[in-house]
């Protein structure tokens, strides 16, 4: 009988991602992943509801990360700095798995379907960074517009940092995404 091995949930992540680049997302099996992972398919589905999760499970954390963030940031901020806080606290999660989020987007950019649930993640994104603001007293149409701006911001810089070869700093890429918004917007 084998040893038992930690990290069944990375191990699984790493094995539909080699999987899925080899041979394509919609020709890799739940059973081939949990095989290449030294598992079983039963403890595939304890973490993963089916072989997209494997690429979106995350998205919770995300979420309750960015409305806490917002929630407790200082009266003082603006609906833009709150969103730009909230973003920039998430920083540390992708860092740490920058060659994971490289293979991650190299397979959803190969996949119209999962192209459109990586929009539908955004939006939830979106829709959380607003509702927070609307939490904190913020009217509806800045606080959306506030969150959409922040997506956006967020989405260009993750294009940008997963497409570099070597590791950038995430948090200068937002930051640059935002000026360079607010540039636009100015009329620069």
């Amino acid at each position: 009988m084998s040893r038992w091995k930690p990290d069944a949930r990375g191990r699984l992540e790493q094995a539909a991602l080699e999987l899925y680049r080899e041979r394509g997302f919609d020709q890799a099996t739940v059973t081939e992943i949990a095989e290449r992972a030294g598992l079983t398919e039963r403890t595939f589905f304890r973490y993963f509801a089916d072989k997209r999760e494997v690429l979106f499970w995350g998205q919770s954390h995300l979420l309750e990360l960015y409305v806490n963030t917002i929630a407790n940031a200082p009266a003082s901020a603006s609906p833009i700095e709150m969103v730009a806080a909230a973003l920039e606290a998430a920083v540390p999660i992708f860092e740490e798995r920058h060659e994971l989020a490289q293979q991650r987007q190299a397979v959803i950019d190969a996949h119209r379907g999962l192209q459109e649930r990586e929009l539908l993640k955004r939006n939830a994104l979106a829709a959380a960074m607003a509702n927070a603001l609307r939490q904190r007293g913020v009217s509806d149409t800045i606080a959306r517009l506030a969150a959409e701006i922040g997506v956006i911001a967020f989405t260009t810089a993750y294009a940008r940092w997963v497409s570099a070869p070597s590791e950038q700093d995430l948090s200068r890429l937002i930051r640059e995404s935002l000026d360079q918004i607010k540039a636009i917007t100015a009329g620069a």
